[in-house]
């Protein structure tokens, strides 16, 4: 179920509005269109400038090649003025201090994520994660850890995505690979250092 689109910063009226999901009784998604004006600009400067690195990790008892590139700002401080601006404006939102990022890109339809929780970032049990999507439309998807029915969201260039509650600990998600050519799409992610202590 969804509850009534509320302004996302301030009483901001004319502003972006967000459209918060409750998944259950302790999980939610917030889906927040149009969020980032110059989306367009933010993309092409990310793409061309950021430290993009394949990354492998361990899976079932083997190395893999993760199907996607990856950069990180360990201290926002490296990160660009604009990404610095966002984060500070998510701080005053939800009251949690976004002090590092980092930024997914799937090069082409091929490209994809498994079913996962942000574990490494988010290790409470209950955080509130925010992921900026930037480029070519993909599918967002979300279904409780045990396995069951998915809830789908398409996030276009320049809308935000904030998982809250229990989402990371009773719920998955993932960005799976296209039927159709898709171009390329960055995912932002911001992280704060106070989410990655166990509670």
């Amino acid at each position: 179920m969804s509850d009534a689109p509320l302004p996302l910063f301030g009483g901001d009226e004319e502003g972006p509005r967000a459209r918060r999901m409750h998944l259950d009784a302790h999980s939610w998604v917030e889906h927040v269109p149009e969020w980032v004006a110059a989306a367009d600009d933010l993309f092409h400067e990310l793409l061309g400038t950021s430290a993009w690195e394949q990354r492998s990790r361990w899976m079932y008892g083997r190395k893999v090649t993760e199907p996607r590139l990856t950069a990180e700002h360990r201290d926002l401080a490296t990160a660009p003025g604009m990404l610095r601006d966002l984060a500070r404006r998510l701080t005053e939102r939800y009251g949690v201090v976004y002090d590092r990022l980092w930024l997914n890109l799937y090069r082409d339809h091929h490209d994809s994520t498994g079913w996962h929780g942000d574990g490494a970032s988010a290790r409470r049990r209950e955080c509130v994660v925010p992921v900026l999507s930037l480029g070519a439309a993909r599918r967002f998807l979300l279904r409780p850890t045990g396995g069951g029915p998915s809830t789908r969201l398409r996030p276009v260039s320049g809308d935000l995505v904030v998982m809250g509650g229990r989402c990371q600990t009773d719920w998955r998600h993932c960005v799976p690979k296209e039927s159709t050519p898709a171009g390329p799409r960055i995912s932002v992610n911001f992280a704060a250092s106070s989410q990655s202590v166990p509670d």
